[in-house]
């Protein structure tokens, strides 16, 4: 766990006391990740868990560059702190990342961390969207819901998730087939 300690430690120097409530979602996403270990080999385990609590980096100031913060924790991962690139690509392509670029015109930069792996993608999404901004378990029906309140009709990111919904709900639905596959407890 090298690597997700790392992450941990860079996250939490970016995220904790500047954006308390990140940090806790990013410290419940990183819970999910632990879980859905068994469902993938050594390697890729650890990454997901680096991924999982270094995947809001992008919010913290010293980070925005475009705007997109899916994009921008990329860039300061891979940039600033030197990340592996593997980290760098699962971070851009989290959850409704490439609906958001290409809403803001940033197709180009989102491409500078592809190609996206999916078995990882998706369970980068299914961390994020089983975890609600405190950090506790949740449906992921229910934090999609809650996501779209929160920004509303105006915002780049309402009109990402609600074209993104259906696929984010397909990635859940394959985690979790998965999980049952190899005889993993998910929730």
């Amino acid at each position: 766990m090298q690597l997700a300690k790392w992450a941990h430690d860079l996250a939490e120097s970016l995220l904790a006391d500047s954006l308390p409530r990140r940090w806790d979602h990013s410290q419940g996403v990183y819970s999910q990740a632990l879980a859905l270990a068994p469902t993938l080999g050594k390697e890729d385990a650890e990454l997901l868990a680096a991924a999982a609590i270094a995947h809001d980096v992008g919010y913290a100031r010293v980070a925005v560059d475009t705007g997109q913060h899916m994009i921008d924790g990329a860039r300061y991962l891979r940039d600033v702190a030197g990340a592996d690139p593997r980290l760098c690509s699962i971070v851009a392509f989290h959850t409704s990342s490439s609906w958001e670029a290409s809403e803001l015109g940033l197709e180009d930069a989102l491409n500078e961390f592809g190609p996206a792996e999916p078995q990882l993608v998706d369970a980068i999404t299914y961390c994020d969207l089983t975890s609600n901004p405190a950090g506790d378990l949740v449906d992921p029906v229910e934090r999609l819901t809650e996501v779209l309140e929160r920004y509303g009709p105006e915002h780049v990111v309402f009109r990402a998730v609600s074209a993104a919904r259906p696929e984010l709900i397909a990635r859940v639905a394959r985690v979790r087939q998965r999980a049952e596959a190899a005889g993993a407890k998910v929730s």
